[in-house]
């Protein structure tokens, strides 16, 4: 690489702050559509199954594989309004991950203060404990009984 291409005055990852600049602000258009396409076809596929159980359990199976692939994309709105990234207003993403919450069966206070904890502590094996990924040292790990290793 010559000179001229490297930017030796930018701080590592400055370029791809800066590219993804544009994704990191809510577009209200985006998430109402985003709502839409995921919210509305659980709905509807719930309802579906509901009517399904008179019919038969196999199709009331085979309806809740689709409906829970749309509950994954509810629960992945209720986790950005719990960033407060979903929507372009603080209280609009209160209300609305409120109401998601509903859906994924998780009190939406409670869930973000959890998760706000996870993003401070994860990775980080002097705070270990709460709402994080179990992560071991080596040394934690070698102590472990096979069986756990296993796990």
């Amino acid at each position: 690489m010559s000179a001229a291409t490297v930017d030796t005055k930018r701080p590592e990852g400055a370029f791809w702050r800066e590219a993804l600049e544009p994704y990191a602000q809510p577009r209200l258009g985006r998430s109402l559509l985003d709502l839409a396409t995921s919210v509305l076809p659980y709905l509807a596929l719930t309802a579906a199954m509901y009517w399904a159980l008179g019919v038969s359990y196999l199709l009331t199976l085979l309806i809740a594989i689709p409906a829970s692939g749309f509950l994954v994309r509810t629960f992945i709105l209720f986790h950005d309004c719990s960033h407060g990234s979903f929507l372009p207003w603080r209280k609009a993403n209160l209300w609305l991950g409120t109401a998601l919450g509903l859906f994924v069966y998780s009190p939406f206070l409670r869930w973000r203060h959890d998760h706000a904890i996870h993003h401070a502590t994860s990775g980080d094996l002097g705070r270990r404990g709460g709402g994080d990924v179990r992560t071991l040292t080596v040394g934690e790990y070698l102590a472990l009984a096979p069986r756990a290793r296993l796990g």
